[in-house]
């Protein structure tokens, strides 16, 4: 999929946004055809909101289904693509980690923060002014790798971390008044 580069302003800030749970409903272990991706409600408005605050919006996700054979590539793309469409083409850069430890090794694969670094090194963005906003400890672990502040929503683990919302909703809100 191409996305037009947006404008690149050195020490810029955005969203990275984890993808199942956060902003399509995680149905099982892998969610991997278009026909089973649904939107979270409240994703598209919430997205619209940050990028109107001049954040650029970045999706990191593990996608070891890829190297497990059990889908491809192509497949996630078309997911991918239909997040794009319900969100109004609002996304700026989608990165994915193929791997799986029982397979390979891959420095991508969160909680290692390849994803990340890829999209701020891309950007010119400053961790400082950034966010990871994922459902899951990996997710904010591979923001803190990268210096970026994280945001917790919505996790099915039992962890502490502040700070901490019920949806991407309320952590926009967060992200927005702080």
């Amino acid at each position: 999929m191409n996305n037009p580069t947006p404008a690149v302003v050195a020490g810029g800030q955005a969203i990275f946004l984890d993808r199942d749970g956060v902003l399509n409903h995680e149905m099982g272990d892998y969610v991997w055809r278009p026909a089973d991706f649904v939107v979270i409600d409240g994703v598209p408005e919430s997205l619209a909101r940050l990028k109107a605050a001049g954040y650029l919006l970045i999706v990191v996700t593990n996608q070891a289904g890829i190297a497990k054979g059990l889908y491809t590539a192509a497949d996630v793309q078309a997911c991918h693509a239909k997040l794009q469409e319900a969100c109004g083409g609002l996304i700026d850069a989608f990165y994915f980690a193929p791997g799986h430890p029982s397979v390979s090794e891959s420095l991508m694969r969160k909680p290692d923060s390849l994803m990340l670094e890829k999209g701020l090194a891309r950007f010119h963005l400053d961790p400082a002014r950034c966010w990871m906003v994922g459902d899951r400890s990996r997710d904010l672990e591979a923001g803190a790798r990268a210096g970026v502040r994280g945001l917790c929503i919505g996790s099915t683990e039992t962890f502490d971390y502040e700070p901490r919302a019920a949806d991407l909703r309320g952590a926009t809100d967060i992200i927005l008044e702080s």
